[in-house]
């Protein structure tokens, strides 16, 4: 990896949402791309009381102990954003362009707990219900929600297996590299599981239909 790496770690006193349930487990979620399906950057675009990203945030520390946020596009933006949350740390992938593998590797370098996840800023339906499904059926390799053909997110991951994906190349696939270990899937009928905000359309789907989600 060629790329400079910087972090900050961004405390403050426990928000609503933070609760005693919470586990000693680690999320990265990589929040670094151009939004260039959506026009705008999409995971500051409004959601309920606040925004989509901050939205896939709380749900995700509802249930881990911290979350990676892998920063790349507009990072100075996105910490500004974010301070003041509690039990975030962003990362800078400089090499954001590269694609969302390179951010999964720069936020795996971060990783302290025995397992991880890993979510989509992008994905602000997926309830802490979901996380906890994954963290029950916790096994060797990796836990998808979904089954082999439409895995979904998020998904949990051994951490035996980070040697094994920081060795690739940046351009390297996650599935890819999981596949050579065992996969568990849960085959959870949630269609959550598989709705990112990418475009418009989902943006205007997401408003319509699931306005009041995890209220």
């Amino acid at each position: 990896m060629t790329s400079k790496l910087t972090s900050a770690k961004l405390s403050a006193p426990k928000l609503a949402f933070s609760t005693a349930t919470t586990l000693d487990l680690d999320c990265i979620m990589p929040a670094a791309g151009l939004s260039s399906r959506m026009g705008e950057w999409k995971i500051m675009l409004p959601y309920k009381d606040s925004t989509i990203l901050e939205t896939s945030v709380k749900n995700a520390l509802s249930v881990c102990s911290r979350v990676i946020l892998v920063a790349g596009h507009r990072a100075t933006e996105l910490i500004d954003k974010m301070h003041g949350y509690p039990d975030v740390e962003i990362v800078i992938n400089e090499n954001y362009h590269q694609g969302m593998f390179s951010s999964i590797q720069q936020g795996l370098n971060h990783v302290r707990s025995d397992y991880f996840f890993i979510a989509h800023a992008d994905m602000p339906c997926i309830s802490p219900e979901l996380y906890r499904n994954l963290w029950q059926a916790r096994a060797q390799g990796s836990v998808f929600l979904g089954d082999k053909s439409r895995s979904g997110h998020p998904v949990l991951i051994d951490s035996a297996l980070k040697d094994a994906i920081l060795k690739q190349a940046d351009s390297a696939s996650m599935k890819a590299i999981l596949r050579r270990f065992s996969m568990t899937y849960l085959k959870l009928a949630d269609t959550a599981i598989h709705f990112d905000i990418d475009t418009p359309a989902d943006y205007e789907k997401l408003c319509a239909e699931y306005p009041h989600l995890g209220d």
